[in-house]
């Protein structure tokens, strides 16, 4: 099964964290990559959210404003895309990902398609 985690961190604060600290924290996605045993398909980091442009239907007309959605505490930062037999393995993982000791990751698994 197919498997998003989407990354939650507060952008401010990785925006004002020192070389050193953001050095680190590569680190540490790098080694949780590395032991993840195979079970990512992809990933990647997000541009910040002030680069973010919003697109938007309605009644036929499309409108696309610069900035994201919602202001919000918390921004998508990253995210993984996951190949795993469950959701309790996908949290697992995820559990496992740097970003959720102190932002939050959101799991959601993909549609079944339906035969």
């Amino acid at each position: 099964m197919k498997v998003i985690a989407l990354i939650y961190g507060e952008e401010q604060r990785w925006e004002s964290a020192s070389e050193e600290e953001r050095t680190a924290m590569y680190a540490r996605y790098q080694a949780f990559a590395e032991t993840a045993d195979g079970k990512i398909l992809d990933g990647a980091e997000l541009a910040p959210t002030r680069t973010a442009t919003t697109v938007r239907v309605r009644d036929g007309e499309t409108v696309v404003t610069d900035g994201p959605y919602a202001e919000t505490k918390e921004q998508l930062g990253g995210f993984y895309l996951l190949e795993v037999d469950s959701l309790d393995e996908a949290a697992e993982l995820a559990a496992r990902i740097p970003g959720a000791a102190t932002g939050a990751v959101e799991i959601r698994a993909g549609r079944m398609e339906e035969s």
